[in-house]
């Protein structure tokens, strides 16, 4: 089969799910689910997929939320970059002694990006509750202040691929409030 024909088969699919879902007070997100056969996670535990990509057309109904954690300079330029929020070392310290504000802070936001030189001091505290939930911060270094603000936007267009303990992928590729084209773009990507 065509790849062509392929696309317009599930152009023709997001179209009519689209058409025929009934209307909610609230704007729908549009996912993605692949169920891959053939592959068994127990005996190749490498066959697991954890990737974030970047989406052409991001969905509309949801705001991809970033954590900067960082100080001077670093910290000034991802306020203006655009970072959701700004955090202090010092701040991290704080609430490692209480689990449920880190957990807290992790569910809250999407992606974290940290200063390379403050990451070794703060992962000890950060560590246990963000590495399960693959929240761990990209690390940048401070030299680097300049793509700070090419990554914050890179990010807000992002979405995580994460396949665990089934192989299936789960992923939003849109919202209720796109046109079928621009979904079927972020599948291709």
């Amino acid at each position: 089969m065509s790849q062509l024909l392929v696309e317009d088969k599930v152009l023709e699919v997001i179209s009519k799910a689209l058409e025929e879902s009934p209307k909610r007070r609230f704007t729908e997100a549009v996912d993605l689910v692949v169920v891959l056969r053939g592959i068994d996670l127990k005996r190749d535990p490498n066959a697991k997929i954890n990737e974030v990509v970047e989406l052409p057309n991001p969905p509309k109904n949801r705001q991809i939320k970033i954590a900067v954690i960082g100080k001077g300079e670093f910290a000034v330029k991802a306020k203006e970059s655009g970072a959701d929020r700004v955090i202090e070392p010092e701040e991290i310290e704080t609430m490692a002694g209480n689990r449920k504000n880190l957990k807290k802070l992790a569910r809250e936001y999407d992606f974290f990006i940290a200063q390379a030189d403050i990451l070794p001091k703060i992962v000890k505290y950060i560590g246990p509750v963000f590495g399960p939930r693959n929240k761990m911060p990209v690390n940048l270094p401070a030299t680097a202040v300049s793509e700070l603000p090419e990554l914050i936007k890179k990010l807000k267009k992002s979405v995580r691929i994460r396949m665990k303990d089934q192989p299936l992928i789960h992923v939003k590729v849109g919202s209720r409030d796109m046109n079928p084209e621009e979904i079927m773009e972020n599948i291709k990507t």
